[in-house]
């Protein structure tokens, strides 16, 4: 595919190079090995470059006129739409997503480019009352400056662009690390949209490394004054420590233990088809999937019975094959990871409905119940396909496991009783829970982010102008002030 040769490169200051490591990143397709790319990291040196590089551009970018900024995110629209079956096949190919996946990770993409559009003329201005005579206080929202941003490998190319675009549209400059999984999808041609989309040079640019090439220079570089992060909570843990030191503000968006609450009264076929899209969804791999389904026990009988045949139906495979529901996992090391977390539960005395097979990255569903409540695989995210059963007597019951857990990214409760549902979840710790739907959601305009473990600040909408721009008093005073001295 012309995308993973075109790519391979570093992108800085508008140009397409090779970076100046001794060693390179080989992009792999998940599901079959193949070799996609192979792309000479950068180093110290060219992080430094990219930071300059954004620095210098931002100024003039800023001080452009809104209405003229959002045009270039009008035009990146409307190049992935015009691209999206490569973009699509892009998808299939490095990250192993499906077709589903790959439909909704572009489906959201073009949804935040949309918001991008709307947030160059989100920030205002104000003007505030002052005690003294003849002062006037203005307050002014201006873009920080400059943005480093590190995205994960599971949602390459949309959560690259959930902060990329909106930092961009609110006046500042961006340097993009992707993860050295999905390097291209993630970092090459998010900078290829923007560029095409006319962009000037040096407002985005794009370095492929890894930490043990660049150490924590990405985060410590003197200009970045605010860096975003998705991942997991362990490396989120860092950034937010070597931010903080360096007095850098940090927006993270973590890993997430999800609980699925099916109460008494629901709608037990519906819930079954919700929990399964919320747990196996990109075969798991995704921080808002549910990993615990909590049942009420008197329809565990059930939902358990119609859970299972469900699960068991899922085809496991090429994910380019449109029939496909579960591919590969991102790499062995990942498969081995979960396979081993299975028989660990096993070992400690859980029961495996269903035991899936592992055969190189394509890890079959699992499905474990009789888990018990101090069991290791409880208390962790679990990114593959693997579900935990778990009975409950009662609302109270049920509210006490869900809680049961240091992450709180998102959730779900399902009952015939709405306003039940609504007040079940605001007992719920999560950043997000959905009534009678999955657990698995995001929109542009509403805050994401979660609690605990899960992350700081938030993302999306009027978040967005509070995570990527600064307020700056400017008083005025109207005739002479009087000094004591």
């Amino acid at each position: 595919m012309s995308y993973f040769s075109e790519l391979a490169f570093q992108y800085i200051d508008g140009e397409w190079r090779t970076g100046s490591g001794s060693w390179d990143i080989v992009d792999f397709n998940p599901y079959n090995g193949e070799k996609l790319a192979s792309i000479t990291v950068a180093t110290v040196q060219e992080i430094d470059l990219a930071y300059r590089a954004a620095e210098r551009a931002q100024p003039e970018w800023g001080g452009t006129n809104p209405y003229t900024r959002r045009l270039v995110f009008e035009r990146a629209l409307r190049i992935i739409e015009d691209r999206e079956k490569e973009l699509t096949e892009a998808i299939i190919a490095e990250c192993g997503g499906t077709h589903v996946k790959a439909g909704f990770e572009l489906h959201l993409a073009k949804e935040f480019l949309r918001e991008a559009i709307q947030l160059a003329l989100r920030p205002e201005g104000r003007i505030l009352p002052s005690p003294v005579d003849g002062k006037e206080n203005r307050l002014y929202r201006l873009p920080v400056g400059v943005v480093g941003v590190i995205s994960p490998f599971n949602f390459p190319f949309l959560l690259s662009i959930k902060s990329v675009a909106p930092a961009l549209a609110l006046g500042n400059s961006v340097v993009l690390k992707p993860h050295q999984n999905t390097p291209i999808c993630g970092g090459g041609l998010v900078a290829k949209v923007f560029e095409d989309a006319g962009l000037p040079a040096g407002l985005l640019n794009v370095v492929v490394t890894d930490i043990a090439e660049i150490g924590d220079a990405l985060i410590e570089h003197p200009v970045p004054k605010v860096i975003s992060f998705t991942g997991s909570d362990k490396v989120g843990r860092h950034v937010a420590t070597v931010a903080a030191s360096h007095f850098k503000r940090s927006i993270l968006e973590l890993g997430g233990n999800s609980a699925l609450v099916v109460l008494d009264d629901a709608d037990v076929d519906y819930a079954v088809n919700a929990a399964v899209f919320s747990r196996f969804v990109h075969q798991g791999q995704v921080c808002m999937a549910a990993n615990r389904v909590l049942v009420d026990r008197r329809i565990e009988r059930e939902f358990t019975e119609k859970f299972v045949a469900k699960v068991e139906s899922l085809k496991v495979g090429d994910p380019s094959d449109l029939t496909t529901h579960i591919g590969p996992l991102i790499n062995e090391g990942q498969a081995e990871a979960i396979s081993s977390l299975v028989e660990q539960a096993v070992a400690e005395g859980a029961t495996a409905l269903v035991r899936g097979r592992t055969e190189g990255t394509l890890v079959a569903p699992s499905v474990l119940t009789g888990v018990a409540e101090d069991a290791a695989i409880l208390s962790q995210e679990i990114f593959g396909p693997v579900v935990l059963l778990i009975p409950f007597d009662g609302d109270e019951d049920a509210i006490r496991l869900a809680n049961a857990t240091e992450y709180g990214l998102s959730g779900a409760v399902h009952t015939g009783d709405i306003e039940r549902g609504v007040s079940f979840a605001k007992r719920v710790r999560t950043g997000m829970i959905h009534v009678n739907d999955s657990t698995v959601h995001d929109e542009p305009i509403v805050p994401f982010g979660g609690e605990g473990n899960s992350g700081l600040g938030r993302l999306n909408g009027d978040s967005f102008v509070e995570d990527f721009t600064t307020t700056k008093w400017i008083s005025v005073q109207y005739g002479r002030s009087q000094f004591p001295f």
